[in-house]
């Protein structure tokens, strides 16, 4: 007679939150087009989402796996610094 075994319990891995945050030297255009070229953004979504870095001191760019959350902070935080502005991008478990 077989014995019948439990499946194994499996779990969604954890999201993390790509989250940009406000500078005073950065221009608005340059964070807009960052939410387009390495988020997928649309002008209207990415307008909002810079006006939210704006007014509040930070704003959510989207929620991914670890692995290609810190892979979109490498290369914003890359991109930035290599176009000479401030702009920093960081990540918080969703």
């Amino acid at each position: 007679m077989a014995t019948l075994k439990t499946p194994p319990q499996l779990q969604r891995p954890p999201l993390y939150q790509v989250i940009l945050l406000n500078d005073d030297y950065t221009p608005m255009a340059f964070v807009v087009s960052v939410l387009e070229n390495f988020f997928g953004k649309d002008r209207h979504s990415a307008v909002r989402i810079m006006l939210e870095v704006h007014n509040s001191g930070r704003g959510s760019c989207g929620t991914f796996s670890h692995d290609v959350a810190e892979t979109k902070v490498a290369e914003v935080n890359r991109h930035s610094r290599r176009s000479r502005h401030p702009l920093l991008c960081i990540m918080e478990q969703a």
